[in-house]
């Protein structure tokens, strides 16, 4: 007959605290491949803007209130146990999950420029947590160096920034306009110290090596660093190209600006279709610039500087193109687009012209 009794069921055991936070980490890390995919919560309510703001800064909020409270406990001694630790990894889970699904609610017709924007701040919240959990997980919890790590947590940061993230897709734009501006703006003001320098930039250094070791110096170029040919310095050929380029990159920037003046003043929120194209295009204009401004250093060459100059030429064109069609050019005809379109002919022409050259080889 068999005994009455039954056997106890098993009771599951926990991880130690530290490796607890370690699972959490991880568990917050595969939660950001869906993040970067995620499409918007269908839905047939109307999207309230306000309520979904709200609901957002006050995710934010509990995730760097949790964030604290995880913070506080783990960096000192003793530790909470393990049961204790459960409570915390789980409502640490919730407020993250919490705030991914309000991101959720924010739908694609406010535009896929405040989208991103809302998406990669919901990224880095996610990210900072986890990253606050893999530190809190090294022991000792009271060294200096891991209260440094977390004093400087991305997390607090990222959750901070929620309030200032702009609320429709028009300011999501100019911001987004704003920052390539500053790129190109960056990328023009390099080009032009490169060019300003002489044709051997470590001239001076050399000759300071050869007044204090004038026996020697030949010995030392290499073991210092000095450069030693010809090839690591511009030609009077790609000192004359460098001019077209920097006009070609001074268009981009001005460019640009009046894309970015035009959505200020005449932007219109509820075209949101329009000014994410506007902000896509332009998007591009950047990275073209820092192509064609690597191209530049020695050794140049010269076909590589034509190839990348044509990609930003036809980057701009597009822009303006794709600009002087949108709601944001009210009168198309306006003399500033062809007149900026003839700049950009005029450069690629002239860097056409310097580099035939090498097309005949």
């Amino acid at each position: 007959m068999a005994s009455a009794t039954a056997p106890a069921a098993a009771v599951p055991t926990l991880a130690s605290p530290l490796g607890q936070l370690r699972h959490l980490a991880e568990e917050l890390r595969l939660l950001l491949p869906r993040v970067r995919v995620g499409e918007a919560q269908e839905t047939t309510e109307e999207f309230n803007r306000e309520m979904f703001w709200r609901r957002l800064n006050e995710a934010a909020v509990t995730v760097s209130r949790e964030a604290t409270t995880l913070t506080t406990v783990f960096s000192q001694l003793p530790l909470p146990s393990a049961q204790e630790t459960q409570k915390f990894c789980e409502q640490v889970h919730a407020a993250i999950k919490a705030f991914i699904a309000v991101y959720y609610l924010l739908p694609k017709d406010q535009g896929i420029t405040l989208r991103k924007l809302v998406r990669g701040a919901t990224l880095d919240i996610v990210d900072g947590m986890a990253q606050l959990m893999e530190v809190l997980s090294i022991t000792p919890t009271q060294s200096p160096e891991n209260n440094e790590l977390i004093s400087y947590n991305s997390v607090w940061v990222a959750c901070q920034q929620m309030p200032h993230i702009p609320r429709d897709n028009k300011a999501a734009a100019l911001l987004m306009l704003t920052k390539n501006v500053d790129f190109v703006k960056d990328a023009h003001e390099e080009m032009e110290r490169i060019a300003v320098e002489e044709c051997d930039p470590y001239s001076g250094l050399l000759n300071d090596t050869e007044e204090n070791n004038s026996d020697n110096h030949n010995d030392e170029d290499d073991v210092l660093g000095f450069p030693s040919n010809q090839d690591l310095y511009w030609s009077e050929d790609d000192q004359e190209l460098i001019i077209p380029c920097l006009a070609l990159v001074r268009a981009s920037k001005a460019c640009l600006k009046k894309i970015r003046i035009l959505v200020a003043e005449n932007g219109k929120k509820d075209q949101v279709a329009q000014l994410d194209d506007i902000v896509d295009i332009s998007d591009e204009i950047s990275p073209s610039v820092d192509d064609l401004a690597l191209s530049i250093y020695p050794p140049m060459c010269h076909l590589t500087v034509r190839i990348n100059s044509a990609k930003l030429v036809s980057v701009l064109k597009k822009a303006l193109e794709i600009t002087k069609a949108s709601h944001v050019t009210p009168q198309p005809e306006d003399s500033w687009i062809p007149l900026l379109i003839n700049a950009i002919d005029h450069c690629m022409n002239r860097i056409k012209e310097l580099t035939q050259s090498e097309l005949e080889l």
